[in-house]
């Protein structure tokens, strides 16, 4: 199936690894175009690099605030301007209730909450019809997720502002859409098994709660998160994808 991606242009943040590398990938490999960020520059600059002339990096924190700017300005000088974005970034600091404190709670705000609304905000102005704007988001939208609590804080509300300007662009032709991952074999879930006193019985009661039966693998998430930023999508907005193996019994 052809996506349509071929010299279409995506700014995707933090894709030195994890999911957004993953979808950085698989972007490029059907043809797309992508900046890709991160904070570390060196890792940065080695992810452009693994994903060949289709590709430029930029350093820089979603937390910035001029952040959204950096990039958009990188996709206009490099390629020429951009049809979507992908904002992904790294999991909030893992605790519970007692455990997090007002700092890391801010600093989570700032990165994963208002980083995320800012460069929304910055593409809305910015993109034509048959834009897109995607969210990497997580399964703790429809169901906490034990031990993290920041997170099952933050992203569901920032699914609600997904929803919220899906309603609001939808008539300029510019789609919204977000994904809902669980356990994707990532160095983040495999960091969080790692906390247990047991990672190994902690792994295999996970994937006893998946219908499939094991992890996702990241190609799997990269491979969805293309298509619904492809015109192959043209005509889903508004939605939040579960991508958890079948975790989500609800509709």
């Amino acid at each position: 199936m052809d996506l349509g991606l071929k010299d279409r242009v995506y700014v995707v943040t933090g894709a030195t690894r994890g999911l957004g590398n993953a979808t950085a990938r698989e972007l490029v490999a059907d043809g797309a175009k992508v900046v890709v960020s991160g904070r570390d520059g060196q890792r940065v600059a080695e992810a452009a690099a693994a994903l060949g002339p289709n590709a430029v990096g930029v350093a820089v924190d979603n937390a910035d605030p001029s952040a959204p700017e950096r990039l958009i300005a990188a996709a206009r000088e490099n390629f020429g301007g951009f049809h979507g974005v992908l904002v992904s970034v790294g999991g909030p600091v893992p605790g519970f209730v007692a455990d997090n404190t007002d700092e890391q709670w801010r600093d989570a705000f700032e990165t994963v909450f208002l980083g995320a609304v800012r460069l929304a905000r910055a593409a809305a102005a910015e993109l034509a019809e048959g834009g897109v704007i995607g969210f990497v988001l997580s399964g703790s939208v429809y169901e906490p997720m034990p031990g993290l609590t920041v997170s099952n804080g933050l992203r569901p509300g920032l699914a609600g502002f997904a929803k919220s300007i899906a309603d609001e662009l939808g008539p300029r032709g510019i789609r919204v859409v977000g994904l809902l991952p669980s356990r994707i074999d990532t160095d983040r879930v495999r960091e969080l098994d790692a906390l247990s006193a047991d990672p190994e019985a902690t792994r295999a009661a996970n994937v006893s709660r998946i219908p499939l039966g094991r992890y996702g693998r990241p190609e799997e998430f990269g491979r969805t998160a293309a298509f619904l930023l492809s015109p192959a999508a043209s005509y889903l907005t508004g939605i939040m994808i579960p991508v958890d193996g079948g975790m989500r019994r609800g509709y």
